[in-house]
């Protein structure tokens, strides 16, 4: 008898919760409720979807896919929107495939346009290297750029 009364205690002892509150917390620590103004989902047999939602705060989000990649692989495309908290509307479309997560928006960095100026030390080397090649390729090059054959164990 003594043995189950100390098996349960053990067993609600290890059931009990670890870490405190375990609730999800908020983002941002804001227990701030925003009302969902439309949530439309549409799921075909065919494994094709589509959502639409908007909340009061000003979130949208859309969208659309279907199983149309490689392999099952879903292909999707949508939009989401908000205000940052400095004010600036922020506004993104996207298509996720085979090639990964395409974002587009005028808020996104951007490499520097191709081609941009190459300094003269790089121009340097490789005029360098090409007249290495040359050199090799009409047998003129010894050296250091050939293997040696008289490589051993020391």
């Amino acid at each position: 008898m003594k043995f189950v009364v100390v098996a349960l205690l053990a067993a609600v002892a290890t059931a009990a919760p670890q870490y405190g509150d375990s609730r999800p917390q908020a983002r941002f620590d804001s227990l701030e409720e925003v009302a969902i103004l439309r949530d439309d989902r549409v799921i075909e047999d065919d494994g094709r979807y589509n959502f639409d939602v908007e909340t009061a705060n000003g979130i949208v989000m859309s969208e659309a896919g279907s199983p149309t990649g490689l392999e099952g692989a879903i292909n999707s495309a949508g939009s989401f929107s908000y205000t940052a908290p400095d004010g600036t509307p922020v506004v993104v479309k996207y298509v996720a495939d085979e090639n990964g997560f395409q974002p587009q928006s005028d808020l996104l960095p951007v490499a520097p346009a191709f081609p941009h100026p190459i300094p003269q030390f790089v121009l340097d080397q490789i005029a360098f290297a090409a007249e290495e090649d040359a050199a090799r390729a009409r047998g003129e090059l010894r050296g250091a750029s050939q293997p040696s054959s008289r490589y051993g164990a020391p």
